[in-house]
């Protein structure tokens, strides 16, 4: 049986990518040290042999015992909710945590495959963004901490890519959604439909006409299990390249959810990206890879999360939950 480390267990993406391991046959150690994370995305898992969870923060030196064939390193504040909030623990888990990470890998002889994102690009100058682009990211900005995270990360693989000759696959993840997202960690689609769900105004920062391309998760994590097993180490954009204005997506949760609630204008973040494409020529062709489920049937599925959770759960999200420590 393969043995696979999992850090950001307990998060959206890295609970999906529990339970893909577990089906794959896996071995599952699994680390989250619950700052975002949360444990009822896992508590599923808990019973089953195959699966252990271990309590931990990868910014501090990370052991594991026995061998580990495969690493996937998902820890890290994915929000701006949350990135703004902790600030130097995002830039830790993308300098410090890595670097134990790579560590970890280099010393079970293990292949590693780091989670980065379309952040590293910034408020791109090109349209769509290839993985050749280099990025138009403000270091000093509100945004850097998670941008610069990102980008340092990929730097630092790299190098142990080219120094050791560590086996590395780099993932940039462009916006995925589906169910196991927090209502309150202020990405477009929980807070549209928890705004949806409470009876109260969407709120578009901004006047609407910035895009986004979503992506469900089903097949974000398909594409990160064929990068895992392809030979490239070099980054590939996993993400949808359906593009749609942020007006025209609170229309559409409008109409999804059947409510008549208004939308509401407030002015845009810094730094926030007027455009957010994926070209995916790179994953098609590598990977034989692209998206299969359509943005109607990802957000009926992930609405019908949302819908089923407990009323008290719906308004406690709204109004944030005092799990975020700084340092």
């Amino acid at each position: 049986m393969p043995r696979i480390l999992i850090t950001g267990a307990a998060g959206f993406l890295g609970s999906h990518l529990c339970d893909r391991f577990i089906q794959e046959g896996y071995q599952v150690v699994a680390m989250d040290n619950l700052i975002t994370g949360d444990l009822k995305n896992i508590e599923h898992l808990t019973p089953l042999p195959q699966f252990e969870f271990y309590h931990h923060d990868v910014s501090k030196f990370v052991h594991v015992s026995g061998a580990l064939d495969e690493i996937l390193h998902f820890a890290s504040p994915a929000s701006p909710i949350d990135y703004l909030k902790i600030p130097i623990q995002t830039l830790k888990v993308g300098s410090l945590g890595i670097h134990n990470l790579l560590g970890l890998a280099k010393e079970k002889n293990a292949r590693i495959l780091i989670a980065s994102t379309s952040e590293v690009y910034g408020d791109p100058d090109i349209h769509p963004q290839p993985e050749s682009y280099w990025g138009n990211v403000n270091p000093v900005g509100p945004r850097g901490v998670y941008d610069e995270a990102k980008r340092f990360q990929e730097a630092m693989t790299m190098a142990y890519h080219t120094y050791h000759g560590l086996e590395t696959r780099i993932v940039r993840i462009f916006n995925t959604y589906g169910p196991r997202m927090r209502l309150n960690d202020g990405r477009v689609l929980p807070a549209f439909i928890g705004q949806a769900l409470r009876g109260e105004d969407l709120t578009i920062f901004g006047d609407g006409s910035q895009t986004r391309s979503f992506c469900y998760v089903d097949d974000l994590i398909e594409g990160i299990f064929r990068l895992l097993k392809s030979d490239y180490a070099g980054p590939v954009n996993i993400g949808n390249p359906d593009e749609i204005t942020i007006r025209q997506f609170a229309e559409e949760i409008i109409k999804l959810t059947g409510t008549s609630q208004k939308i509401v204008y407030k002015p845009l973040p810094t730094d926030d990206p007027k455009q957010r494409q994926p070209d995916i020529s790179l994953a098609r062709r590598l990977l034989n890879w692209e998206p299969a489920i359509d943005r109607a049937e990802g957000l009926r599925r992930t609405y019908a999360y949302f819908k089923d959770l407990p009323q008290e759960e719906l308004y406690r999200e709204a109004h944030g939950r005092n799990f975020i420590k700084k340092n």
